[in-house]
């Protein structure tokens, strides 16, 4: 029997998702098997989306949008249902780095999320969101699409060398992480630069940080803890840290020799030889 949950549509945005794609089935004269046939899904799958037990992915919401004709629609509305999927306390930044017009980050531990792989994403965020792990990744690959934009931010990546040697999702994964970021080695608003070993102490001994700029509002600076993340716009904090990332890109590897680096660790500790970048 299909599941008649009635929502309340002012809950939430999976909410009130799952109540207009009820009503706009009813409306079609759909019932959930037949919906899920043309979506090439289980109308089971529809009833779960319909009462907000799962989260809808976009290419979901883009076949459902052609299947009802609805204009778009859905695949407007998932947005907004995937940015709640995020922490409550991430969701402040994740508003913010979308309106940026320049994204400067050092990360110490990890490949900043705009430029992580699926896969490697689902192998970094299943340590501490096992239960909420595809809705996490979902949240992680929709933040990505700010660099896809006719007008996409600038955005400039520090990483660590440790950040290659750390083994996430296994060799597979680190391979095609790798091939990723050597992918952006020739994109006009992206630069991806190594902090090597050999540089020792350096302006970020404290840990990860980025730093956010805009057309009209002030600079922004954004670091995580645990399970929080703190954002200031204070002008020291700010002139501080502008001076310590220029410090920390001057003393990475130039692009060019961050990209020889990226492919030799691919290949020599990842056991791939790097075949043509593919954008």
């Amino acid at each position: 029997m299909a599941n008649i949950r009635s929502l309340d549509p002012s809950a939430s945005p999976l909410d009130y998702y799952g109540y207009e794609l009820r009503r706009l089935r009813e409306e079609a004269g759909l019932k959930q098997d037949e919906l899920g046939s043309l979506l090439f899904c289980t109308g089971s799958l529809i009833g779960q989306v319909e009462t907000a037990k799962k989260v809808p992915t976009r290419p979901f919401s883009e076949r459902l949008d052609a299947a009802l004709m609805t204009d778009g629609h859905f695949s407007r509305l998932v947005g907004l249902v995937l940015k709640s999927q995020l922490p409550t306390w991430f969701q402040p930044y994740a508003e913010m780095e979308a309106k940026a017009t320049y994204i400067s980050t050092y990360q110490s531990q990890v490949v900043y999320g705009l430029l992580q792989t699926e896969p490697y994403a689902h192998a970094v965020l299943s340590v501490e969101h096992p239960e909420r792990l595809d809705e996490m990744v979902a949240a992680r690959m929709e933040r990505q699409r700010i660099l896809e934009r006719e007008h996409p931010p600038v955005l400039c990546v520090v990483l660590d060398e440790a950040v290659l040697y750390r083994e996430i999702g296994g060799a597979q994964v680190m391979r095609d992480q790798l091939a990723h970021l050597l992918s952006f080695r020739d994109h006009p608003w992206i630069t991806v630069q190594v902090l090597p070993f050999k540089v020792g102490q350096h302006a970020a001994m404290m840990g990860s940080f980025n730093l956010l700029r805009f057309e009209d509002d002030p600079d922004l600076f954004y670091a995580e803890s645990y399970d929080s993340g703190h954002m200031t716009a204070d002008p020291q904090v700010i002139r501080e840290r502008a001076v310590g990332y220029a410090r920390l890109q001057a003393a990475a590897l130039s692009r060019e020799d961050s990209a020889a680096l990226i492919a030799r660790v691919m290949e020599e500790r990842y056991g791939h030889q790097p075949g043509p970048a593919v954008a």
